[in-house]
C-alpha cells in the first residue's frame, strides 16, 4: 500500500539533494505516518487509519468524529 495519510490525503513530495558543490540528485520527502487505533462511539467500534503526524494532531484538537466527516466531505475517506 503507498504511503498516503488516509485523514488528509497527504503523499510523498519530490525534491533534490543538494551537495556542497551544488550536485542535484533526486529524493523523496516522505510523510510521516502512523498506523492507529481509534474509537468511534457513535459508531461504537474501533477503527485503524494510517494517518500522518499533523492530522493526530486535528484529531487531538477537533476529535475523531469531526476530522472523519471533513475526510468524508472532502472525498478522502471512503469508509
Amino acid at each position: 500500500m503507498s504511503r498516503v495519510c488516509e485523514l488528509t490525503g497527504k503523499k510523498a513530495m519530490v525534491g533534490n539533494n543538494v551537495s556542497h558543490a551544488m550536485n542535484k540528485t533526486k529524493r523523496k520527502f516522505n510523510v510521516n505516518l502512523m498506523k492507529k487505533r481509534f474509537y468511534i462511539p457513535e459508531e461504537d467500534k474501533w477503527i485503524t487509519l494510517k494517518v500522518s503526524t499533523s492530522a493526530l494532531k486535528n484529531i487531538n484538537k477537533k476529535g475523531i468524529s469531526a476530522v472523519i466527516k471533513e475526510a468524508r466531505a472532502n472525498g478522502i475517506l471512503s469508509k
